[in-house]
């Protein structure tokens, strides 16, 4: 299943006891359309308020879906306007959405001028973003596997290992946009990343500073996480084989 949220009312993705989910929204749907529980697994997990231009999550069923159009046209009429489902496909037998994924990319969006229409997905920044300074450092994170000091504390994954692909801020029309890559993220950490540059751009600190932090391993030595409304997981790729 491929589909899209705005994270505003959600506590992000993965269903816990303390607020309505995107995971749990769809499963919600999916029983009413399908007439049982028909659990979802995702690429990974957002956190609340954050945005997916691009989810993906597999499902498994008793028998072939016959009607896909009408399933979409159905999840879409239950899900109301925050989550649209796209497509639904047959993927091999073993294919997992979190396990089979090998990169996904982030973007998060940014403006100087006052925008009715920018707001609230893109974080209004005051003053200027030295934002050649940014991408500076922004390219020594391939450089790095353990962010550490990007990461939210007391998580429960057994390492926080990530190999970066690409990290690198462009104009798009009236906005900055921070695009990073990667085979994983941790949580909090493009949010923990981008604060970390602003610090760069705002002239807190300097490149050398933004490796040293790195290098720290400390999550208090990094800057301050950013607004999740501006974040947007965006694409999530895969290898042919699960097909």
């Amino acid at each position: 299943m491929r589909l899209a949220y705005r994270g505003a009312n959600f506590h992000g993705w993965q269903v816990q006891p303390n607020g309505i989910t995107v995971q749990e929204a769809v499963e919600r749907a999916l029983r009413i359309v399908m007439g049982h529980d028909t659990p979802v697994t995702g690429a990974g997990r957002t956190d609340t308020g954050v945005n997916a231009a691009m989810m993906v999550a597999h499902l498994d069923v008793d028998k072939p879906i016959t009607d896909t159009a009408l399933v979409i046209r159905s999840l879409n009429g239950l899900l109301g306007r925050d989550v649209a489902v796209y497509s639904l496909f047959q993927v091999a037998d073993d294919a997992h959405a979190r396990f089979d994924a090998v990169k996904r990319t982030y973007k998060y969006f940014t403006h100087s001028e006052k925008s009715p229409f920018l707001y609230p997905l893109s974080w209004q920044y005051h003053g200027s973003l030295d934002f050649s300074a940014m991408n500076e450092a922004a390219s020594k994170l391939p450089d790095y596997t353990d962010f550490t000091s990007f990461s939210k504390l007391h998580t429960d994954v057994a390492t926080n290992n990530c190999r970066v692909s690409e990290a690198y801020w462009e104009r798009e029309g009236e906005q900055m946009v921070f695009t990073i890559s990667a085979d994983r993220f941790l949580r909090n950490m493009v949010r923990a990343v981008v604060g970390t540059l602003v610090d760069v751009g705002r002239g807190k600190i300097s490149k050398d500073d933004f490796c040293r932090i790195i290098e720290r391993k400390d999550r208090c030595a990094a800057g301050a996480s950013m607004p999740g409304n501006a974040l947007f997981l965006w694409r999530i790729e895969y290898p042919f084989k699960i097909m």
